[in-house]
């Protein structure tokens, strides 16, 4: 799991020797950041990079057309199985990127505000940017997210190629690892 460290926390040296991702404050940025512009992983050998999580249901149809908030909640639950497949879960991830097709702030905070509730306090370095259009017919919404796989992930997989770690790989995530 990651650590959380808010931006009015003071952070430990980030030279340190403990191994694991830890989040810094943004004090050197911006005095009062209501989220972690940062985080470090320090002997990672098991990284997970989504591919954006899209809104679209098992038989492939886009959800809850002209609905962010609908879409966000869809594009959470889809962001989680990929995760899942990767051996990760939300507690696990490092950084999101959050795309809104759409040029109304209040459409970007209310995906932002599911983005969140969804993440259940942890909160960790994201960019969220309102775009003029994304993949799928009728997609407001995507996620794209990197995690750091818990040690219990990180063992060999004994049905796959010598050496890798991690389960086999499935489409929309990549496992990088040693």
């Amino acid at each position: 799991m990651v650590t959380s460290t808010s931006a009015g926390t003071r952070a430990r040296n980030p030279r340190s020797s403990t191994s694991g991702p830890r989040k810094l404050p943004a004090r050197k940025v911006r005095d009062q950041a209501p989220y972690p512009y940062t985080a470090t992983v320090r002997g990672a050998s098991g990284l997970v990079f989504t591919a954006g999580a899209c809104p679209p249901d098992r038989a492939g149809e886009t959800v809850a057309v002209g609905d962010v908030a609908a879409q966000a909640e869809r594009v959470m639950t889809n962001l989680v199985l990929a995760l899942h497949a990767a051996g990760a879960e939300l507690a696990d991830v490092i950084k999101t990127t959050v795309y809104v097709a759409s040029g109304e702030r209040a459409d970007l905070a209310t995906v932002w505000e599911v983005v969140r509730r969804r993440m259940d306090g942890h909160h960790v370095p994201s960019t969220l940017l309102g775009v003029a259009v994304l993949g799928y017919p009728d997609q407001l919404v995507e996620v794209e997210a990197v995690a750091v796989l818990p040690p219990s992930a990180q063992t060999p997989d004994p049905a796959g190629p010598a050496g890798r770690r991690g389960p086999p790989r499935r489409p929309l995530v990549l496992i990088e690892g040693s």
